[in-house]
């Protein structure tokens, strides 16, 4: 029988063998000397904080799971959605007679039981349909009992689990009964599941299952499936589904696990892309979950409780509509210390009051939270419903912060120091926004606490963060913020081109006094940097770089000088010319998970021959490199790379081409770039 924590050590030691590639530079503790500078741009607006943004996984394994003192603790931790019967567990689950053959069931643990936790915690439940061992039929029929004839309204179902563990990529730990276990047949399958379920109630929202971008199995393409898994999925279940949803483990020392957290922009923005590519007519619906999230070094202690705090807000603030902690109870894993404090490498944030095998080592009593638990009581803290984030940064890796800005115009800040051994000082520089001069409300989880320690003290522009640390201060703003415009609504593009984009977005409503104009603000890191303004809703940016990503926001302000909020973001990416004298062709193949087979065709399209040439571009992030070349010479510094000929190919005749192929690696999201310069001429691509 797989139990829960051979299940668990399974997934991570795939995910680790999985990542072994990355080429990661944990940052190392330093006298912390000098102060770090927070920045805090209440311009640069990000995504809204839903009502189902904290959240945490059930499994019928556990007989803790519908006591009054688990869920009471869970509604004191402010979660808002819960997920069930349970991982992997779920391929193998058969809710109507409550069984998950070859898998151990919990008394009081059936869908009621767990339905009725759900409304003591005040949260919303996430269900996972048995797509390994079950049918579409089965799928409808619990859809039928929870809404139609228990009235749960239980809206959010995903098809499966980790459904790509089946094997099909050569490792097997989740259940998949049937004879095809492609990508392909999933996908085809979904569509049948989510019509099945749908028939019975339309209002449901139903998820496929997706790999995380830069985690095995991304980029591999297996079998006869026309291309790697949410290419496929997408393309074949996307005009059907509403959500996708990824799993992250991302393994590692507990070093490495809090550095990775800087993968999250590049992994939500592939996914993105992916969505917007793969899965047809408008694809912008269908919202993205994380349904499972951990760390390797570390799960009782503080650097799971870092990691969470961090992880939940990157993804929320990218939009992301639910990220949950894997999960409630677990089980004794490995004892280890980390940072002074005694590690049970337990998957979950309460005890499970286990012991170890022997007896040597015993975990505190049942229901005792672990670290990850104060992390998500520090998330109620910070970040609420109705809350938007806004961009926050500093100039140092081991510290880390985030913002979000309340519809009172308070503002509440997240510092999160990732050094185990040092205190590091802050100053902290507001941006459109001014805080009163009050003391701020602080809280804070230090290393080994057992609770947060929240009071009114200092400053909101300085303050010492004890190593390993949450801090959270909300701050009341100077002033009134009555009567100003609301924030405009959401931005599009078009006519977005390898120079130029035209943003577009729907008017605020005036305040107290009428709209004066509209300013549209470029991100710039924690920075932002204002492109132009107009009195319509339509603004052209100008002069931008071929194959370059942009954040920008809309700003309001009336003939009062009053500032609105700033609008959702919009990110777009700009190409390459149209027309030019060179073309360059990119291509992948043979992509094994971390690395692939490069190759760059240059297509000459001026009317006299080139002599000798320079090939050059930069990738997208600082994981992505090549590590051999061939049919020219091949550098790389940082992330320029330049491709200089060989003495048998230096010349490219008038409408000729010249090859080249390369080893490309990467230990994170593989963002491809989109532009490319060919002695120092920005080239079309093809």
């Amino acid at each position: 029988m797989r139990t829960p924590k051979t299940r668990a050590a399974l997934l991570t030691g795939l995910l680790l063998a999985a990542g072994a590639f990355a080429s990661v530079n944990p940052p190392t503790a330093s006298a912390a000397a000098d102060p770090v500078t927070v920045t805090v741009n209440t311009r640069a607006g990000l995504a809204t904080v839903p009502d189902t943004a904290l959240g945490v996984n059930h499994a019928i394994w556990d007989s803790n799971l519908g006591t009054a003192e688990t869920s009471d603790l869970l509604r004191d931790a402010g979660v808002q959605m819960m997920r069930y019967p349970g991982g992997s567990y779920a391929d193998i689950y058969h809710w109507k007679d409550h069984t998950a053959p070859g898998g151990y069931v919990a008394p009081g643990t059936d869908f009621d039981t767990f339905m009725a936790s759900v409304r003591r915690v005040g949260a919303q439940p996430m269900i996972i349909a048995n797509y390994g061992t079950g049918t579409p039929a089965e799928a409808a029929d619990w859809v039928r009992y929870a809404n139609v004839t228990k009235g749960y309204g239980a809206r959010y179902w995903t098809v499966g689990n980790e459904n790509y563990g089946n094997g099909h990529y050569g490792s097997a730990w989740e259940a998949d009964d049937h004879p095809d276990k492609s990508a392909t047949q999933y996908a085809r399958l979904v569509v049948e599941y989510a019509e099945a379920m749908k028939a019975v109630d339309p209002t449901i929202k139903v998820g496929a299952v997706l790999t995380m971008p830069g985690n095995w199995p991304d980029g591999i393409t297996a079998g006869s499936d026309p291309g790697p898994w949410n290419q496929t999925v997408l393309s074949i279940a996307g005009p059907k589904i509403d959500f996708v949803d990824v799993h992250w483990y991302p393994g590692g020392t507990a070093a490495e696990s809090l550095a990775r957290v800087n993968h999250l922009p590049d992994a939500t923005y592939l996914l993105r892309q992916q969505l917007t590519r793969y899965a047809g007519a408008n694809a912008d619906r269908i919202g993205i979950s994380f349904t499972e999230l951990n760390v390797d070094a570390g799960r009782t202690t503080q650097p799971a409780a870092l990691f969470l705090a961090d992880v939940y807000s990157g993804l929320l603030e990218s939009g992301v509509f639910t990220v949950q902690w894997w999960n409630v109870h677990n089980g004794m894993g490995t004892v280890t210390q980390v940072a002074g404090q005694t590690d049970y490498g337990d998957f979950g944030m309460l005890s499970s009051g286990a012991c170890t095998e022997d007896g040597a080592v015993c975990q505190p009593p049942l229901n005792t939270p672990f670290a990850p638990y104060h992390g998500l009581s520090m998330m109620k803290l910070f970040a609420k419903t109705g809350d938007q984030f806004v961009r926050a940064g500093t100039d140092e890796p081991l510290v880390t912060a985030h913002a979000v800005r309340r519809s009172n115009g308070d503002l509440a800040v997240l510092l999160v120091n990732k050094d185990p051994d040092n205190d590091h000082q802050v100053t902290i520089d507001y941006a459109g926004f001014t805080p009163s001069a009050g003391a701020p409300t602080v809280s804070t989880l230090t290393n080994g606490a057992t609770g947060i320690a929240t009071s009114q003290s200092g400053s909101a522009t300085s303050r010492t963060l004890p190593a390993y640390s949450l801090t959270t201060l909300v701050l009341r703003a100077a002033g009134t913020t009555a009567g100003r415009p609301t924030a405009p609504g959401q931005p599009t593009a078009s006519g977005v081109t390898d120079r130029a984009a035209t943003i577009t977005w729907p008017a605020a409503t005036p305040g107290a006094s009428p709209i004066a104009k509209y300013e549209v603000h470029r991100q710039n890191g924690a920075v932002s940097e204002q492109v132009g303004e107009t009195t319509t809703t339509s603004f052209t940016v100008d002069n931008l770089l071929p194959g370059s990503r942009y954040t920008v926001n809309v700003l309001a302000r009336d003939t009062a000088g009053r500032v609105s909020w700033a609008s959702p973001p919009l990110t777009f990416a700009t190409g390459s010319p149209a027309v030019s004298t060179c073309t360059v062709r990119f291509t992948t193949s043979n992509d094994w998970g971390n690395g692939y087979i490069g190759g760059v065709e240059i297509i000459n399209n001026g009317s006299s021959p080139i002599n000798g040439w320079t090939l050059g571009w930069t990738w997208p992030t600082g994981w992505q490199q090549v590590s051999s070349g061939w049919s020219a010479t091949w550098e790389q510094v940082g992330t320029a790379v330049r491709v200089t000929p060989t003495t048998d190919n230096r010349q490219i005749a008038a409408g000729g081409t010249v090859s080249a192929g390369f080893v490309g690696a990467y230990g994170g999201p593989n963002v491809l770039p989109t532009a490319f310069t060919l002695n120092g001429t920005v080239c079309a691509t093809g």
